[in-house]
């Protein structure tokens, strides 16, 4: 991809509840030939680090440390779903680092808000399941991921791969010192195709974010784990974004 090496950047990717660092490593070669840093990473109590205590201010500061502890600069942050609410109070605390936030069919935090709360019914069953679960949000069967245009063996990497998410990280409320309307960012939606009306939109508060002048929309046809179905066309939209 010619062009995108002349203005490096440095992408940190996020994926969502219950997954770790190796949720990209399709995602990771695309970005790395196109010459760019490329950090995935996995939050704390998750996959590889499991059994490390979180909460989400630990989740922020996870990608806050891995950010400062690399001392990188240009920095692209990536969240996949529940993982936008921490990289979204993550990117308005590491200042002129951050070049852009792209969050992947992803919550977006709102400041006194938690994961839980923005639910439907409030919560109410996360929070019965977690605490039926010993304080962990439980892996989900693998018919979770039915319908998300994932063959039977991503389906199955996804279930292997996947680890019970520390519950505190899902309850406790983010915490913004800024709207958000003011970070440069991306929103991905993902629609698999025959499923919404084709001019299916974001969630009503991302609608509001897009309607200020820093956020971008980028749609793909697609389940809700992109880097997996499709990692190609994800990374392309990430090298876009980081152009922007």
């Amino acid at each position: 991809m010619p062009g995108y090496g002349a203005c490096m950047v440095n992408f940190v990717l996020v994926a969502g509840a219950r997954l770790g660092a190796w949720a990209w490593d399709e995602v990771v070669p695309h970005l790395r030939a196109a010459g760019h840093g490329v950090h995935p990473l996995t939050l704390s109590g998750l996959a590889d680090k499991r059994g490390v205590p979180a909460g989400q201010a630990t989740h922020v500061q996870d990608v806050v440390a891995e950010v400062e502890r690399r001392d990188l600069r240009d920095v692209v942050l990536v969240g996949h779903s529940y993982s936008g609410i921490p990289v979204g109070q993550a990117a308005e605390r590491i200042g002129d680092r951050l070049a852009r936030v792209v969050f992947v069919d992803s919550s977006v935090p709102a400041d006194g808000e938690s994961f839980a709360s923005g639910r439907p019914d409030g919560g109410a069953a996360l929070e019965a399941s977690i605490a039926a679960n010993g304080g962990f949000w439980p892996v989900a069967p693998a018919a979770h991921f039915d319908g998300e245009g994932l063959t039977d063996e991503q389906i199955a990497r996804l279930v292997r791969g996947s680890t019970p998410h520390p519950g505190a990280t899902l309850t406790e409320p983010a915490a913004l010192a800024g709207p958000l309307a003011g970070l440069p960012a991306t929103y991905v939606l993902c629609v698999m195709p025959g499923t919404e009306p084709v001019d299916a939109g974001p969630d009503e508060d991302v609608a509001e974010l897009l309607n200020g002048e820093h956020w971008r929309l980028a749609r793909m046809d697609t389940g809700h784990w992109p880097m997996l179905s499709q990692p190609r066309e994800l990374a392309q939209i990430l090298l876009d974004a980081a152009v922007e």
